[in-house]
């Protein structure tokens, strides 16, 4: 359906079948059907009694316009002036609302179509084919044994959800309620059948686990050889066969050998017969030295331009957040769903303007804030999906390719996770359950830690100490597991061609000395202060120049700049032309007999200390200059490598300048465990101390990033020194800036992220302080009608609090008393089924059974594939309601509705007083800008 034809009415109802809802228990529906079905409730003529008419709109006149919005009623006849909002009153900051494209989904439609007479006996029929995420039909058909009924009673109390829409933050308890009635009722069964079963369910998670190990390492040797050729080509290509890397075309040729030859300013292709530089390819034989420098120059910069490009295009037009408008989606009575032909606007729901999301680009960047975001309960469509799969793997290995400051390590996790998330689909237990497909997506992190650094237990502990939220001991096997695999798969892929998982992984021979421990607590202090200030400066650049100048409208033109600054500044050294994972290896790497690592390993004290000094300080300050700008680009990109880069060369320097000092002074004290031995100091056990001082600044990660140096050097013999540098760093970047490179991250994407690591002092505030007294209520004592509550849902929605729902109510003497809460999503649904009875009347059960009869807690976008179910009433929108939703006391201390959100995983908390009589709601985004709040005024 085209999104600038205003289709008639008799063109919905003869939509496909595959557009309309079949009942309770169908599929999402088309999000632009679902809006122009609720937008049409209450207009003169009803979708149903116009069918033969092929020019009735679904959307009024320009005429009709100027009255009310669409098939609103005309403002002021259903209530009054709507109150300021709780946020508003409060001045805590509007939450921005998500953006939906105006074009209808791409996705394949709910499978059964209206029926031409509405038959309430025969709307309600469960459809053949299985729409997406349908839950298993177990949580829907009546249970077999009395002993069932009773082990989903607390199910059927909890209500039926559908599906999350984007930005929304998930049932934490829903789901863990559903899975508990799943697997109680799998274990009843006793017949070798339902042990089978039994049994299939148990290791169900250690398959998914073992396929996301594989295929992650399959992904990871792909991108790897994909970055090594392109990194080359910029310099020239193999004789032997184009399509070999210089790694692969020269491999007994040593990186010192190339070096020598740029600095007595010989042709690179000197070095390896195989290998043809553009400067020699292009120029004719017998041209000059400097000629052909130039071309090459020229030649670099083309194709570095070239690929940084490609890149950032990939990443704009195939992963925008506009761009991933799925059937799940929901909101669709916001203006901004509003498709171009909709002109009638003048008159819309008043709102408190929240502001809008700014438009996320899903392959930019690392992802681990998104992913830290996505693990702790909120839902991101698309940014788990195929097509941001793709993006990332190629865009990633064009923008490593293109010599920016970045590295490829951190966004493995992101694809990882992608791998974790597709697979998952396939298994009903892990689709149909948002919390159970966050296990699996922990693990899929693990996994992807451990192909970036080659250290499965690293990236086990990375994956609990950094990224996941809900990390249980089975998770915790599981993901070691997923690890294991990935690790082993990539070990016989073997993409560098040396049996290692990681370049940079080396061994060292001698043990380090207790002087030693003053300069590696002052690498650590020298990491602490760098990953302050470049989170403050990165964050700095991002949210005043880059957010507020023209680059924030021209995103291309500002990688092509970054990456000409690069190339400028990167090509004329060799320690920062070269790879970034290439020179933390040769910063890393000991010195030992015919092997100088490019020059880094100063064999003449006297003569070379200060040269190689001066070059590595240099890398140094363009490496760290380059990646504050580079870091936040429309292009994949990690932070890992170019912070490890910038803390091995300071670790290198301050090795070196001990070698010299044990050099110019041997008699001296502190030196006489050496014994006289000059080459007792190991400048590259420093690279690795500063390199592990400077990310632990950065990340703010402490246990995990001490394993993973332990594993990449394949010892605990150098424990002490890591740990001490990593914890002195985080301690000192703390004292500078609370927050790490990825809390800033979501700070400055507006991504809902709540910290459960994060003490909040309360101070004088109360529980009525965060309480929203203003949100809108159904009264089950008052008629409701499907056009009334269609009206006070557009109005939620347009407020902004699309995430949130309705308190439902009964009036007493003594107050409002609680009967349940129906969300915005459940209630959207269910208007949409019953659209063409606008002044039918809804209820609202207090108490008794559904009448659904036996159907349990499950999500409204599933359906199962079989068997109608009969005698449905679809005004009873009882089934959709939590009739025991979490309530907290007005005088309780603010940490206990800290810790329902943080260890319970609420999405609402209701707030009653010393009666029990209803005093108001407290959402989880409310609390999220109310955390906002009192965190500024704590700083």
């Amino acid at each position: 359906m085209s999104s600038t034809t205003t289709p008639s009415a008799s063109s919905l109802v003869s939509t496909s079948a595959t557009e309309v809802p079949s009942g309770p228990l169908s599929g999402p529906s088309n999000t632009t059907w679902r809006r122009q079905r609720l937008l049409h409730i209450g207009s003169r003529s009803s979708i149903a009694g116009d069918r033969d008419s092929e020019t009735t709109p679904l959307v009024p006149s320009r005429q009709e316009s100027r009255l009310y919005y669409g098939a609103f009623s005309p403002p002021g006849t259903q209530r009054g002036t709507k109150r300021p909002s709780f946020r508003a009153r409060h001045g805590l900051p509007a939450l921005p609302t998500l953006h939906l494209s105006r074009r209808p989904s791409s996705n394949p439609a709910s499978p059964n179509a209206l029926s031409a007479s509405f038959d309430r006996t025969s709307f309600f029929r469960i459809g053949t084919q299985r729409p997406i995420s349908a839950y298993d039909a177990a949580y829907i058909t009546a249970p077999s044994k009395a002993d069932d009924a009773l082990a989903h009673a607390d199910a059927k109390t909890n209500g039926i959800r559908v599906w999350y829409s984007s930005f929304s933050s998930i049932d934490w308890l829903h789901d863990a309620i559903k899975d508990s009635a799943r697997a109680s009722r799998i274990r009843q069964r006793k017949s070798v059948r339902g042990r089978v079963r039994i049994a299939l369910d148990r290791s169900m998670g250690w398959v998914i686990v073992t396929i996301v190990g594989f295929l992650t390492a399959v992904a990871a040797f792909l991108i790897v050889r994909s970055e090594q050729w392109l990194f080359d080509i910029k310099e020239g290509f193999c004789g032997e066969g184009w399509y070999k890397a210089k790694r692969f075309c020269c491999p007994s040729v040593s990186d010192d050998d190339v070096l020598a030859a740029l600095l007595r300013g010989a042709e690179p292709g000197e070095a390896c017969e195989a290998w043809r530089s553009w400067g020699e390819t292009i120029t004719k034989h017998g041209t000059p030295a400097s000629s052909q420098l130039v071309v090459e120059y020229a030649s670099y910069a083309f194709f570095a331009l070239l690929l940084s490009l490609v890149s950032a295009l990939l990443t704009i037009y195939l992963t925008a957040s506009t761009s991933f408008v799925t059937r799940k989606d929901s909101g669709v009575l916001a203006p901004d769903f509003a498709s171009d032909d909709e002109t009638a606007k003048v008159s819309t729901p008043p709102t408190d303007n929240p502001t809008k999301r700014k438009v996320l680009y899903y392959a930019a960047g690392s992802g681990i804030p998104e992913i830290k975001t996505i693990l702790s309960g909120f839902v991101i469509h698309g940014y788990l999906g195929g097509r941001t799969l793709f993006t990332k793997s190629v865009g990633l290995a064009l923008s490593v390719a293109s010599g920016l400051s970045l590295g490829k390590e951190g966004p493995f996790v992101h694809i990882a996770s992608c791998i974790g998330n597709i697979v998952s689909r396939y298994f009903a237990k892990y689709e149909n359950n948002e919390g159970k497909r966050r296990e699996i997506l922990s693990a899929a992190s693990a996994a992807g830690v451990a192909v970036a650094f080659g250290a499965p237990i690293g990236g086990v502990l990375f994956s609990l100490e950094e990224v996941s939220y809900f990390f249980p001991p089975k998770v915790m096997w599981r993901s070691f597991f997923c690890a294991m695999i990935a690790a082993v798969t990539l070990r016989f892929l073997d993409p560098f061609g040396t049996g290692k998982l990681v370049l940079f992984q080396v061994t060292y021979d001698k043990d380090w000395h207790a002087y030693e421990l003053v300069p590696f607590l002052l690498l650590g202090v020298f990491g602490g202060i760098y990953g302050a200030y470049f989170s403050k400066l990165n964050y700095r650049w991002s949210r005043d120049v880059r957010n507020t100048t023209w680059l924030k409208t021209h995103p291309i033109s500002e990688v092509l700049l970054v990456t000409l600054v690069t190339t400028v500044l990167c090509f004329v050294n060799p320690y920062t032309r070269m790879g970034g994972t290439e020179l933390v290896y040769n910063l890393f790497a000991e010195c030992r007999t015919g092997n100088t690592h490019s020059g880094l390993c100063v064999l003449d004290p006297g003569s070379q200390t200060w040269p190689v000094i001066r070059a590595i300080f240099l890398a140094l300050v363009v490496k760290a200059a380059l990646t504050v700008v580079t870091f936040g680009i429309k292009v994949p990109a990690g932070i890992f490598i170019p912070t490890l880069g910038v803390g091995a060369c300071a670790g290198r320097i301050a090795g070196i300048l001990v070698q010299y000092a044990q050099w110019r002074w041997p008699s001296a004290s502190m030196f006489a465990t050496c014994g006289g031995d000059l080459s007792c100091v190991t400048p590259g056990l420093y690279a690795m101390v500063g390199a592990a001082a400077a990310l632990s600044g950065v990340t703010r990660t402490t246990i995990s990033l001490a394993v993973i140096m332990f594993e990449l050097t394949d010892t605990l013999t150098y424990a002490v020194p890591v740990m001490l540098s990593v914890l002195v760093a985080k301690t000192v970047a703390d004292a500078l800036e609370p927050k790490g490179i990825y809390d800033l991250v979501i700070e400055l994407a507006q991504l809902p992220y709540l910290d459960s690591k994060h003490q909040y002092l309360w101070g004088g505030l109360q529980v009525s302080d965060a309480t929203d007294r203003d949100v809108d209520v159904i009264r089950v004592d008052r008629l409701n009608t499907v056009k009334t509550v269609r009206d006070q849902l557009a109005g939620l929605v347009a407020a902004g609090y699309a995430d949130t729902g309705f308190p439902i109510l009964r009036t007493e003497e003594g107050g409002s008393r609680m009967v349940g809460y129906i969300g915005a999503n459940e209630l959207e649904h269910a208007l949409s089924i019953v659209a063409e009875e606008a002044d039918s009347t809804v209820h609202f059960h207090e108490q008794g059974r559904y009448s659904l009869g036996e159907i349990s807690s499950s999500s409204i976008s599933s359906a199962v594939e079989e068997g109608p179910f009969g005698g449905i009433d679809p005004f009873n929108f009882s089934v959709y309601m939590d009739r025991a939703p979490l309530t907290v006391h007005i005088n309780s201390p603010l940490e206990v509705v800290q810790q329902f959100f943080v260890k319970l995983g609420a999405r609402y908390v209701v707030v009653t007083d010393s009666e029990g009589y209803y005093e108001g709601v407290i959402d989880k985004n409310g609390w999220l800008a109310f955390l906002g709040e009192l965190e500024t005024k704590t700083f």
